[in-house]
């Protein structure tokens, strides 16, 4: 018999075509250290940006992913495509302690808040609503209309946790990297998950 202790800690991860493909990639790669397995699915859209904005090869998929997380020890990175609907984390019956989509865009948004699952990101974030695990959805857009606050006031009502992509600044970031550093931290922080990633008010960071 499995004992709790013994089954390996899962989170499901999505990227989606919002702006930010950093904060999803930052969020991976510290989960991993935090010996953490990540289930990660890209969407389509996601690859587009991933492209845009970090320079990833759109068209070597699984390499391009093995390569941004190669120097990374710790958890075990598992990565599926978005259309390979009969993935382990389709099934409610797969061991996950929940999904975050980050970042998550106004249309993935609005497909989960109105169960159409019609890729593996939404499919995995319906099972996850469905089986009462956590989901966290970190969406980047500005402004916002009011179809998109109604979506996320849904989502809120049922329990998802929205996290916007809105960076504070009372910890004085130096660059670029602390401000998606932050952000990763607080997205743990939902998540029930320790790290030294920022300086919290009132508090020194020792790393």
């Amino acid at each position: 018999m499995v004992r709790q202790a013994d089954r390996p800690r899962r989170w499901a991860v999505g990227i989606t075509g919002a702006s930010g493909a950093t904060y999803g990639i930052s969020l991976c790669r510290e989960l991993l250290r935090a010996g953490i397995d990540v289930h990660l699915v890209i969407s389509e859209a996601g690859w587009r940006v991933l492209k845009e904005e970090l320079g990833w090869n759109a068209t070597k998929r699984a390499a391009s992913v093995a390569e941004a997380f190669a120097d990374i020890e710790g958890g075990e990175l598992v990565y599926y495509p978005p259309g390979d609907i009969g993935a382990a984390i389709a099934s409610g019956s797969f061991r996950c302690e929940g999904m975050v989509v980050v970042p998550c865009s106004m249309g993935t948004l609005s497909a989960i808040a109105h169960a159409s699952s019609d890729n593996l990101l939404t499919r995995a974030a319906d099972v996850t609503m469905k089986e009462g695990r956590p989901l966290l959805l970190v969406p980047r857009e500005t402004p916002l209309s009011a179809v998109h606050l109604e979506n996320m006031l849904k989502l809120a009502r049922i329990g998802v946790r929205i996290i916007p992509a809105m960076p504070a600044f009372y910890q004085g970031p130096q660059s670029l990297e602390d401000v998606v550093r932050f952000m990763t931290g607080k997205i743990m922080d939902v998540m029930g998950l320790d790290h030294h990633l920022y300086s919290r008010w009132g508090e020194s960071n020792e790393s």
